[in-house]
C-alpha cells in the first residue's frame, strides 16, 4: 500500500505577486496579459469569489469583476521559488513527480521521518515551505496519485485531506464524476445524459456500456470510479512536445501576416529547443484558431525543422478555415521520447 502525497501551491503565481507586492493582497489580482485577447494564467482566492478563473479572458474577468487588478507575470521569480519548494520535497523522499512548477506528487512510503505517518509529513512539509518562501500549499494523502490530487482540493487554501486506505470506498462513491481526472465539461455532460453524475453511478455499470460512450476512456473512468489507480509516482516524466504560440491582438487574413508570424514564432521555438539541449525530434506541427474559436492542426514526420519547413503545413491548417480570418498561430516539435533525454521538470525551469 503506497503512501502519496499531493502537494499543490495556493493560487502559486498571484501568491508570490502579493507577497512582493503587500498592497495588492487584500485586492482581487490576477497575473496575465492585459490585452484585448489576453488571457489569465491564474487569480487569487478574492478574484475566484467573482467567477474569475485561469485560462479566462481577461475582458471576460474584468467584466465580472471591474475592480480586478491584472499584473503581468515573472516567471523567473516563479521558477526561483519552485525551486526552493522543490529543495523542500527533496528533504523527505526523492521520489518525486512534478505535475508544473507549483505542484508534485512525493511517494514516502518507506520514509521513516515523523514516525512513517505521511500525514506529519505532509505538515511538515508545508511549514517548511511557508518558512522558506512565505507562500502556503496545501496537501491531499492518499494510497494512490489520483486520490491524492483530488484530496489536496478538499481543504484549500493552506489545508491538507487525508484519505486513508479504509476511507477509499466511501469517499471515491461519493465523488462528482467532473473530479476525475480526464472528465471535463464536454465529458461530463454526455455522461449526465446518460445518468452518470457520479462515481457511485459509474460503479452500477460495465466498462462496456461506458465505452459506448466514452470510448477508450471507458475503462479508466470505471477503474478511478472505484477507487483503483496503481500508476507509481514517476521520476522521470518525459516532455513530448516543446511549443510556442501567440494570441493575435487584431485578427490577421492576410498570407504574408502569417508568414511574418511564423518567423517571429520559429526564433522562439528554436530558442526553447536549444535550451532544452536539443533533443531529437520526430515531428513538427502548425496549430491555428480561426475567428470563430475553432481549432485545427497540421503536422508531418521529420527529424529536422528551419523555418519554411513550417510554412507547407501553414497553407494546410489555413486552407480548412475557408478564408476565415486568424486570431492564434502557434508552432510545435514532436520529440523522440525513447531517448529518455527530456525532463519536464529541468524544461520547466529553463525555459
Amino acid at each position: 500500500m503506497r503512501k502519496i502525497i499531493h502537494v499543490d501551491m495556493d493560487c502559486f503565481y498571484a501568491a508570490v505577486e502579493m507577497r512582493d507586492n503587500p498592497e495588492l493582497a487584500d485586492k482581487p489580482i490576477a497575473v496575465g496579459g492585459n490585452g484585448p485577447r489576453s488571457v489569465l494564467s491564474t487569480c487569487n482566492y478574492l478574484a475566484r469569489s467573482f467567477g474569475v478563473r485561469s485560462a479566462m479572458p481577461a475582458i471576460k474577468a474584468k467584466q465580472l469583476c471591474p475592480d480586478l487588478v491584472i499584473v503581468p507575470g515573472r516567471m523567473d521569480v516563479y521558477k526561483q521559488e519552485s525551486r526552493k519548494i522543490h529543495q523542500v520535497f527533496r528533504q523527505y523522499t526523492d521520489i518525486i513527480e512534478p505535475l508544473s512548477l507549483d505542484e508534485a506528487f512525493l511517494d514516502v512510503t518507506d520514509v521513516t521521518f515523523c514516525g512513517g505517518s505521511a500525514t506529519l509529513m505532509a505538515q511538515e512539509i508545508r511549514e517548511k515551505i511557508y518558512q522558506t518562501t512565505g507562500l502556503t500549499a496545501s496537501a491531499g494523502i492518499a494510497p494512490s496519485k489520483f486520490i491524492a490530487k483530488i484530496a489536496s482540493d478538499e481543504n484549500k487554501p493552506n489545508g491538507q485531506f487525508v484519505v486513508t486506505p479504509n476511507d477509499v470506498e466511501g469517499f471515491v462513491a461519493n465523488l462528482s464524476l467532473r473530479k476525475i481526472p480526464g472528465v471535463g465539461p464536454k465529458t461530463a455532460e454526455k455522461l449526465g445524459h446518460y445518468g452518470f453524475v457520479s462515481c457511485a453511478d459509474v460503479r452500477k455499470s460495465s466498462p462496456k456500456v461506458l465505452q459506448d460512450i466514452v470510448g477508450k476512456f471507458a475503462l479508466s473512468l470505471y477503474q478511478k470510479s472505484h477507487g483503483i489507480d496503481d500508476r507509481p509516482v514517476n521520476t522521470d516524466r518525459i516532455r513530448k512536445s516543446i511549443g510556442v504560440e501567440r494570441t493575435l491582438a487584431q485578427d490577421i487574413i492576410a498570407h504574408s501576416d502569417m508568414v511574418a508570424m511564423i518567423d517571429d514564432l520559429y526564433e522562439k521555438l528554436l530558442l526553447r529547443w536549444q535550451r532544452a539541449d536539443k533533443p531529437s525530434i520526430k515531428s513538427i506541427g502548425v496549430k491555428v484558431k480561426f475567428n470563430d474559436f475553432t481549432l485545427t492542426s497540421a503536422d508531418h514526420q521529420a527529424e529536422a525543422f528551419d523555418a519554411k519547413a513550417f510554412l507547407p503545413l501553414l497553407e494546410k491548417a489555413v486552407a480548412r478555415g475557408e478564408q476565415k480570418s486568424v486570431r492564434l498561430i502557434g508552432l510545435h516539435l514532436g520529440l523522440n521520447t525513447q531517448e529518455g533525454q527530456v525532463n519536464q521538470l529541468a524544461l520547466q525551469f529553463d525555459e
